[in-house]
């Protein structure tokens, strides 16, 4: 029972502990979707390799082209000319840039060669083409 001539000290403090248990969690989803969330917007059926493996560099950009034509700049839908505007820059930013071109599989060649082409205007060197291996 209380004493009720004594006044109880208030309580001041703060239980950090569940806190960082939420927030240790909620890091461990946010690393766990990402890389799901940043591949999985535009749908590209890649062609199969069994030498392909994948490249960890620092500074990369991914340049997709659809079965429908569409050419995407790290997820962003551009065109040609932009795409070849945006890439110099990059390139002039970043010598060392690489690129790594993800193409449908139904893609026409020549739509391929057309990228390739203005990779290759600006001085790409480190050039990947994105394959699923089998």
């Amino acid at each position: 029972m209380r004493n009720p001539g004594r006044r109880q000290k208030p309580f001041t403090e703060i239980n950090t502990a569940p806190f960082t248990d939420i927030i240790l969690v909620l890091m461990a989803i946010f690393m766990v979707t990402t890389p799901l969330v940043i591949q999985s917007n535009i749908q590209v059926n890649l062609p199969s390799s069994k030498t392909g493996e994948p490249n960890k560099d620092a500074r990369q950009i991914s340049v997709m082209i659809t079965s429908e034509g569409l050419i995407y700049l790290d997820n962003k839908i551009t065109s040609k000319k932009t795409l070849k505007a945006e890439v110099a820059k990059l390139h002039q930013d970043n010598p060392g840039l690489e690129v790594i071109l993800f193409s449908d599989k139904m893609v026409r060649f020549k739509d391929v060669v057309g990228l390739l082409d203005i990779f290759n205007e600006l001085g790409i060197k480190n050039l990947n083409i994105a394959t699923k291996t089998e």
